[in-house]
């Protein structure tokens, strides 16, 4: 009798999907806020574009660069689990900040803060999934974690934008209610979630002495090298939301247009994180590229609404060809025992690029205007196809 083989998808540890419920709801209370604050910051505190680039690129920086001391604990430690509840904790108690903020100077603050708890969370919950899953299945549970927190980031702007027309554009009164979907993630991954008991009982050294961080490699650090550069070429998508606002429509819409992406963005991360288990990575990362370059030039040409969801959608195809491909590329290239350091440092780059990225993209579209934003976008793309063609060979790292 012939016992009938698992999908892949059910072969994908529970853990996985309760980590990516557990980022759903966090998404959700996340961007329920995420959609509005730009218009929040522009139209209530009288702010300008330039402000929201260093405020987003300064949040955004702050959580990428935590990331790589709570990796690096986590690798010393052998517990991931309880610095992602701290993170996630962290992240749900910070919401109430921007319903009370009346200042950019407090929205900065609830800003890093909110950020500081995804960087404390990321890194120790991307090795977690590297931890317990199979290696040759990685490419789709990084998909499945990434298809399932995006489902969250559309369902957090269609929620905001409900609320926003029931209540009259009462922006703080829909920041109040993202305080509930953060807490519910914070009470899922407290119960829902079991750490793999050999994380507990190795015996671990400090990950960031020499000689362990001479064992992430070459190609580890080309891995790190191409994120970054996504990074630059790949702002803060509070550019989008500026856009679509551009092209005159209300402002109580204006969050649709990122879950359109995000709709986008979880229809395609899973299939192409599973593509991924059989595709060559470097193929893959080339497609996602030039698919950003076509976003970028379609979102450059006008912001007649119809371009700019286009542009936007094409955005989203890209995040779901690139993102989980590249959290799954840096497991391939480090030791198993350096899951949380790797994540850390390659975050750390990124983290410094999103800084750059985001201030630079607020400064052109200020001086410049936003066509040439996008066009800057599109010319760090191409850079970062150059690396792809200098790419050395690949060694993959066996847990």
């Amino acid at each position: 009798m012939t016992i009938p083989q698992k999908s892949t998808r059910q072969q994908i540890p529970s853990g996985v999907w309760v980590l990516g419920f557990v980022s759903m709801l966090m998404d959700i209370s996340s961007e329920m806020i995420h959609s509005l604050l730009p218009l929040f910051i522009v139209t209530t505190l009288g702010a300008s574009a330039f402000a929201i680039g260093l405020i987003e690129g300064l949040a955004e920086a702050t959580a990428l660069i935590i990331k790589i001391f709570s990796g690096a604990i986590s690798d010393y430690l052998g517990k991931r689990k309880s610095l992602a509840v701290i993170g996630y904790t962290m992240g749900a108690f910070t919401k109430p900040l921007f319903a009370m903020a009346s200042t950019t100077g407090l929205v900065l603050t609830a800003r890093l803060l909110d950020r500081a708890g995804k960087g404390i969370r990321g890194a120790p919950r991307d090795a977690l999934i590297a931890d317990i899953v199979p290696a040759q299945i990685r490419g789709s549970a990084f998909g499945l974690r990434q298809s399932l927190d995006t489902v969250g980031a559309f369902l957090g702007p269609l929620l905001a934008v409900g609320l926003m027309l029931l209540w009259a554009n009462d922006f703080r009164a829909v920041f109040w209610v993202a305080v509930i979907p953060g807490l519910m993630a914070v009470a899922l991954l407290l119960f829902g979630v079991r750490e793999p008991e050999h994380l507990q009982t190795t015996k671990r050294t400090n990950p960031i002495k020499r000689e362990n961080l001479k064992r992430l490699g070459t190609s580890y650090w080309w891995v790190v090298g191409i994120g970054a550069v996504f990074t630059l070429a790949r702002f803060s998508e509070a550019f989008l939301v500026l856009r679509a606002h551009q092209g005159g429509i209300p402002i109580a819409f204006v969050p649709l247009v990122m879950v359109a992406m995000n709709i986008i963005y979880a229809l395609s991360a899973y299939p192409f994180g599973k593509l991924s288990d059989r595709m060559n990575h470097k193929i893959l990362l080339a497609l996602g590229l030039l698919v950003l370059i076509a976003a970028d030039l379609v979102l450059a040409m006008n912001d007649h609404w119809r371009v700019v969801l286009a542009g936007v959608a094409l955005w989203g195809v890209h995040m779901g060809m690139t993102q989980g491909l590249l959290a799954t590329m840096v497991a391939d290239t480090a030791p198993a025992d350096l899951y949380g350091t790797a994540y850390g440092f390659f975050n750390l780059v990124s983290g410094l690029a999103m800084l750059l990225a985001s201030v630079l993209a607020g400064l052109l579209w200020d001086r410049l205007g936003a066509s040439f934003t996008f066009y800057a976008g599109a010319t760090f793309c191409m850079v970062a196809l150059v690396g792809l063609v200098w790419q050395p060979i690949m060694k993959i790292v066996k847990s």
